[in-house]
């Protein structure tokens, strides 16, 4: 019955082509728009490293001013001072763990016709790579002895080494940043974590960074700061020593903890340590520490800006008008059938039939509209490209599942609107309609 079904609504939208097609246009309308709102919070919002996401923790403590927390109503500092990133790092409390700060150097490729570039550079430790899954073309990450000697190697990016060594294998070979002869250890893959978790507070949707060198070397080579910088007191020393052993915060760290227990006891050191530092006049805030793993931090970021979800919703409501639009539309052509619904009731076809018939032909123009509606998300995420540029080239691109996504809410949204226009033509009264005729 259904391919009869299938023929009888191909018949009837046949039939009436304008009809048909401005019912396809309004659900291709609101479809359009939903889909560009929801493709660009979906990816905004997806899990950037779902395979361990739940094992990753963000460490915060509450080094703030005592008369003021860092953000309300009792939130900690988003990042860490040089002291509490030095002596974390040092202490190895964790299975794994990464500590971290943007910086920027120049590079100076070798070869007198190279000009010298400035590059973004993180700073970290050993077991950033291994936590965070970092894809290698050539070599690797460097080892934890490399942390504590501030030996000068680097892990550069896919991109760096096509630009100073050609695409060929560099590991072993030495690149100059900042004045000084860096050996080259490890070479990443293409590697573009959406969004940017690791460091959030430089870009939620940046690329990595261009070269990564040990994290102790910014005290050795006096490395600029980068990202974001907060402080509650000036510093009481001046110069670049002064900053570090101030209580601005400018550094990250992540720790990688297996199970439950480890995290609890992670926890406990956190606590242990602030009451430490209390006994030193640090600390003068109540204990406030923090362990979020990549989901919540992201959410405590609002990596989703407010102003996406309001759009989100807005999309949403532009739907139901266009819905609205489609159940008129859809109440005019049942409406003009009726002498064909009052033909086939008298004939022996019954009201289920005759609405599970007219459901099809809604559901057929819904899938219409599902696919025009695609085409119409994939011009409006383009426009999105071309309107804020590379910030959106990686929230901006359709998958499989938001495609799937898109043709089950046209189907569902059409058989929706096509209720009560069906409703209302299966209960036609066959006998007014047959005397009229």
């Amino acid at each position: 019955m259904f391919n009869y079904y299938l023929r009888l609504a191909m018949l009837s939208i046949k039939r009436n082509p304008i009809l048909s097609s401005l019912m396809v246009m309004a659900i291709a309308l609101g479809i359009g728009a939903c889909m560009t709102t929801i493709t660009i919070n979906y990816l905004m919002s997806a899990d950037p490293i779902p395979q361990k996401s739940d094992k990753l923790f963000y460490v915060q403590v509450d080094s703030w001013d005592p008369n003021d927390p860092f953000d309300e109503p009792n939130e900690p500092p988003d990042q860490l001072t040089w002291t509490e990133a030095k002596n974390f790092l040092q202490a190895k409390k964790a299975y794994r763990q990464a500590v971290m700060a943007s910086s920027s150097a120049a590079v100076e490729p070798p070869g007198q016709d190279s000009k010298p570039y400035m590059a973004e550079i993180r700073l970290t430790s050993a077991d950033f790579f291994a936590m965070f899954q970092t894809p290698f073309l050539f070599g690797s990450g460097w080892d934890q002895s490399a942390d504590q000697n501030r030996e000068f190697v680097v892990v550069i990016s896919r991109e760096t080494n096509d630009k100073v060594f050609g695409g060929e294998n560099s590991i072993g070979r030495t690149i100059k940043v900042k004045g000084n002869n860096f050996r080259v250890v490890g070479v990443l893959d293409s590697w573009i974590p959406v969004p940017k978790f690791y460091d959030l507070s430089t870009g939620q949707f940046n690329e990595p960074e261009e070269i990564f060198m040990p994290f102790l070397l910014k005290e050795e080579l006096e490395m600029p700061q980068g990202g974001n910088t907060n402080c509650w007191k000036s510093p009481a020393e001046e110069g670049f020593r002064g900053f570090l052993n101030s209580e601005c915060v400018n550094y990250q760290m992540w720790v990688e903890l297996r199970d439950d227990a480890e995290k609890q006891q992670y926890m406990d050191y956190l606590n242990s340590y602030v009451e430490q530092q209390k006994a030193f006049g640090r600390f003068p805030r109540p204990l406030n520490n923090r362990l979020s793993d990549v989901m919540e931090w992201m959410e405590i970021k609002q990596v989703v800006a407010d102003d996406a979800q309001i759009m989100l919703w807005l999309s949403f409501m532009f739907l139901l008008v266009c819905l609205l639009n489609t159940i008129g539309l859809l109440l005019a052509k049942f409406t003009g059938k009726a002498a064909e619904i009052s033909l086939r009731r008298a004939v022996g076809a019954s009201k289920s039939d005759l609405f599970k018939q007219h459901l099809v032909e809604t559901a057929c123009i819904g899938l219409a509209g599902g696919i025009a509606g695609i085409g119409l998300a994939l011009i409006g995420l383009q426009g999105i490209k071309a309107l804020y540029g590379e910030f959106a080239d990686r929230v901006t691109s359709l998958d499989f599942n938001l495609v799937m996504i898109a043709m089950i809410l046209a189907l569902l949204s059409s058989i929706a609107a096509g209720l009560y226009p069906t409703w209302r033509a299966c209960s036609i009264q066959p006998a007014s309609q047959l005397k009229d005729q």
